[in-house]
């Protein structure tokens, strides 16, 4: 498949999984590949590509003549009061939402790569094209493991010292925070927002959790699960790979109590608060 080709795919595989769960929920069915194709501007056979990929990723089921289900969304577990607010929206999507219908957004997030964080973005730059949002600011401080570090997974199973993950990895890392990039400064560029800071740094940390958060007063934390599924590499191959879904880990949702500094949700944001900036200022190049 040529490189081009592959790009294609990856783009609509993420797409869709932005919209899992959000608009299309657990059990709902995909719009039909002809449908998508035209919606996203590709050829039937890269959405068909995509939805391969959705499939060994576990998120759908295919059938002939049943279109594709979706078996597995994101789940967000909140013991807060605005967990009321976003029942029933089990994706990442509406805390992105919210946070960019503020006059300033404040977003610290550590993640194996950009790639969720790169749809969400995306999504919000166009609401803000659109006049929908208006945020005045926008901070954004991102933490990645550094290129260099020899990390346990993603890797092919039967061969830990197969590289072909770790460059696939990289290649999926450089190109959502391009993307990223490119979106949040666009959006100063063109005016759109008055003031734009964003900063990437890499630390010499496997990640083994997601964290992001929001104006230093709530946060979403989840575990990475390993799991194990097939995966087609640049060359065509399919290989058994040991890898980590960050849309599929479960996130569990803190807020900071303003009636008091003991509260379970303060200590919680505070202390991830405290271990991001430390790492941020000390670790991170």
């Amino acid at each position: 498949m040529a490189e081009g080709d592959r790009r294609e795919a990856q783009r609509v595989a993420d797409e869709l999984r932005a919209r899992i769960g959000h608009l299309y929920p657990l059990h709902s069915f995909l719009p039909a590949q002809r449908a998508l194709a035209v919606e996203l501007g590709v050829s039937r056979d890269t959405v068909q590509r995509a939805l391969r990929e959705l499939v060994n990723e576990g998120w759908i089921e295919s059938r002939r003549g049943s279109g594709s289900k979706v078996i597995k969304v994101q789940r967000i577990q909140s013991s807060t009061a605005k967990a009321t607010r976003v029942r029933g929206q089990v994706t990442l999507a509406p805390f992105i939402s919210e946070a960019f219908e503020q006059p300033e957004v404040t977003l610290d997030v550590y993640t194996l790569t950009s790639e969720s964080l790169d749809a969400h973005v995306r999504l919000q730059s166009e609401r803000i094209r659109g006049g929908f949002i208006s945020p005045q600011r926008i901070t954004l401080r991102m933490l990645l493991p550094d290129p260099s570090l020899p990390l346990p997974y993603p890797r092919v199973k039967e061969d830990p010292d197969d590289s072909r993950m770790r460059t696939r990895l990289l290649a999926i890392t450089q190109t959502h925070t391009a993307s990223l990039l490119g979106a949040l400064r666009d959006l100063r560029t063109e005016g759109l927002v008055p003031s734009v800071d964003v900063r990437i740094r890499q630390a010499p940390l496997t990640p083994t959790f997601k964290l992001y958060l929001f104006n230093a007063v709530e946060a979403l934390h989840g575990m990475y699960e390993i799991i194990e599924r097939p995966l087609e590499l640049e060359d065509g191959e399919v290989v058994t790979a040991l890898d980590v879904l960050g849309l599929g880990a479960t996130l569990t949702h803190h807020v900071k109590d303003p009636a008091g500094a003991g509260a379970p949700g303060t200590v919680f944001v505070e202390g991830m608060q405290q271990w991001f900036d430390s790492v941020w200022n000390h670790l991170a190049q």
